[in-house]
């Protein structure tokens, strides 16, 4: 097993956080691993993401990964901060060999089947799929990974509590990712509660 298919089949679901304040990034690291969700996506979306992931990478049992990396500058600097994984919304040639390079486990977007092939010729085999939702959700993952069997994939984008289980039936999806986990204004034990119940759809 790859170490980034290990990662995807750590718990079914991957929180994509989305982080305002580094300074509550650990007690909210805190709160998903209590939960049971140990694999954490800092989105590179805010100017706390860094330092986010580097709180993050105090608490035991977390795994914090940078998410919306887009090119080797930002791998570089999440790298540096201790990120264990990297995902990206998409897949360019630059940021697959700089990945690939850098040894980090790697999860890109992708959302046709050129992406896929496209990953497939640097060596790749583990994928987001990304935005799900918009790119035509289950049944267009479905139609996507026919042609590749030997591919795995981590739906993204607009999946719920409620649609997240049929994602998960399907064989050549290892988890999903998920906003719903960390409501905008979410008390500690709110998310617990909802790590929790994101936890258990795995099983």
């Amino acid at each position: 097993m790859t170490p980034i298919e290990q990662i995807m089949r750590t718990a079914p679901v991957i929180p994509v956080l989305v982080i305002d304040d580094a300074h509550h990034a650990r007690e909210l690291a805190e709160a998903l691993v209590a939960g049971g969700l140990r694999v954490l996506e800092v989105t590179l979306r805010t100017p706390a993401a860094i330092d986010a992931i580097r709180y993050m990478n105090l608490v035991p049992g977390a795994i914090v990964g940078a998410g919306t990396v887009i090119n080797k500058a930002q791998l570089d600097e999440a790298r540096a901060a201790g990120a264990e994984f990297i995902v990206s919304p998409g897949l360019t040639d630059a940021l697959g060999h700089a990945a690939i390079a850098s040894g980090l486990p790697f999860l890109p977007g992708v959302a046709t089947a050129g992406d896929v092939m496209r990953g497939l010729d640097l060596g790749l085999t583990h994928f987001k799929f990304f935005p799900a939702m918009a790119s035509g959700g289950l049944p267009a993952l479905k139609a996507l990974a026919g042609p590749f069997g030997q591919c795995r994939f981590c739906p993204t984008g607009g999946i719920t509590a409620e649609t997240a289980p049929e994602w998960l039936a399907f064989d050549p999806v290892l988890c999903v990712g998920g906003s719903w986990i960390v409501p905008r204004g979410a008390g500690l034990d709110q998310v617990e509660a909802l790590a929790r119940e994101a936890a258990a759809l795995g099983r």
